[in-house]
Order: C-alpha cells, then sequence, then structure tokens
C-alpha cells in the first residue's frame, strides 16, 4: 500500500552525540546531501576503533557506546550547545560531567565520566570522536531517518497493547497522516516538505536499542522479534536523503511527489 495521502511533521529531532539524548526542535533547515545540522556529529568510542578524524570513515555501531548493548545511556540526560560546543550531560538532575567537545581538555571530561561509570561494558578507554562534517549514522551515508506514527501504533497492538514510546526508534522527523507500514514502500521516491526534497533510499531494520525504554532505561519489549513474527521482516521507518535543502518544521505537510512524466 503506498503512502499517498500527505502527512504531517509531528516531532522533529536530532541526535549530537551518537546513544545520548535527543534534542527536540521545532524548525532546522536541511542541506543538500546532509543530516540535519549536527546529528550524531559525535560518537563515544568504546574501545580502539581506527577511526581517524583527519580522513573520517563510516564503523559500525558495534565500535561505540549504543543503546543497543548500553542501556543505561537512556537515564542520562544530555545538552549539547552548538555555539560553545559544549555537551552537559546529567544524572537524576544533577551535572555529571561538561565540556567542549572541539578541545582536549573537554573531551577528557566526559571520557573520565564514561571510564569510571561504565564499567564492566568498555572494551577498552572511552573516547569521544568527531569527524566535524562527518555523521556516525547507523548506515554509511548521511541520511535523514522517518518514522510513521501509525506504525508504531500498529506495532503495540501486536505486543497486546503495551505503549511504545516513539522515540524508542530515535528518528530525525515524527509523521502522522500515512497508514501503518506504507512507508515501507516509499524506496526510491521523493518527499516535499517546503522547497526540501528528499529521497527515500532504504528502509530501516531495527535492532535490539528499540526493546529500551528512553523513559526508564529499562529493556523492557521485544520489538524487533516482534516484527519478525508479524511481518516476517524487522523494518520499521525510512531513511532519506536530503536532494534540495531547504526549511522545515513541526506541523509542514510532507507529500509524495508524482513521478515527473518523460
Amino acid at each position: 500500500m503506498t503512502a499517498s495521502r500527505t502527512a504531517e511533521i509531528t516531532g522533529l529531532y536530532r541526535y549530537p552525540i551518537k546513544g545520548l539524548t535527543p534534542e527536540r526542535l521545532t524548525r532546522v533547515t536541511l542541506r543538500s546531501g546532509q543530516t540535519l545540522p549536527a546529528d550524531r556529529r559525535y560518537a563515544i568510542e568504546n574501545g580502539p576503533s581506527g577511526f581517524d578524524p583527519e580522513a573520517p570513515q563510516w564503523k559500525p555501531k558495534i565500535q561505540f557506546l549504543m543503546l543497543a548493548r548500553n542501556e543505561r545511556l537512556a537515564s542520562l540526560e544530555s545538552r549539547f550547545e552548538d555555539a560553545t560546543n559544549r555537551l552537559t550531560i546529567r544524572k537524576d538532575g544533577q551535572i555529571v560531567a561538561s565540556g567542549d567537545l572541539e578541545t582536549a581538555v573537554g573531551r577528557a571530561a566526559i571520557e573520565s565520566y564514561f571510564n569510571e561509570n561504565f564499567q564492566p561494558e568498555l572494551k577498552g578507554p572511552p573516547k569521544v570522536l568527531s569527524g566535524r562534517d562527518h555523521s556516525f549514522s547507523d548506515v554509511a551515508r548521511k541520511v535523514v531517518s522517518i518514522i510513521n506514527l501509525d506504525s508504531v501504533r500498529a506495532i503495540e497492538t501486536m505486543l497486546g497493547g503495551a505503549a511504545v514510546h516513539p522515540l524508542r526508534f530515535r528518528a530525525n522527523l515524527y509523521l502522522k497522516g500515512w497508514p501503518a507500514w506504507s512507508e515501507l514502500d516509499l524506496v526510491g521516491q521523493t518527499l516535499a516538505i517546503g522547497d526540501a526534497r528528499l529521497k527515500v533510499v532504504k528502509r530501516i531494520v531495527r535492532c535490539p536499542a528499540t526493546n529500551v525504554d528512553p523513559v526508564t532505561a529499562k529493556r523492557d519489549l521485544e520489538i524487533p522479534p516482534t516484527l519478525s513474527r508479524n511481518l516476517g521482516h524487522m523494518d520499521c521507518g525510512i531513511y532519506a536523503e536530503v536532494i534540495e535543502g531547504g526549511e522545515i518544521g513541526v506541523g509542514d505537510a510532507v507529500a509524495v511527489e508524482e513521478p515527473k512524466l518523460v
């Protein structure tokens, strides 16, 4: 079933540090070939990965601290300030670490917290990584991730009515108005949001990170196995690449462009 109806953006988020807190946005300017500004700009290396900040290349998420294996990350509240590159981490409302991620001293302050508090999950000294314009995405391309809220509601039904917080899926855009699962048929098609254009390039295969409640930090559901049993796959959501830039925001309409006739 194709998502022929216009959808609406109800939530817009970025994740400056891979695995840490989502940051809610109201409006943002997309650039062609780029992620949301500062999305997955940093990651926390969990043991030597071979990542070279001078020649950044994609690395699998297993090289970093991540919710799929380190659910305690969800118990931290983090905030990144673009103007100062400062990351502040709170635990139970109290500041536990803060530092400018573009300075050695600032990175060391963050690394020290994880070194002291994330044993025995660590495979080596934790290290804050930055590749400037690099994106520490789960896929080897710069993408915007999109979740259809009706598909999340369908998962709740599969789970017998258990509540599923949409932020389990750590998407950039949350949409309403499309029938459940119709977004999975959009690969290869173009989405229009104002002046911006995004080409859908891939379905998102869900991993165990979705099993972690973003509020309680507990691993309390089995979403990928539930998808597999009910649908025969573990896909929920889509990745899209920005092919034309523009400003987008909460409340904006998202239309599937009709293919141009040759």
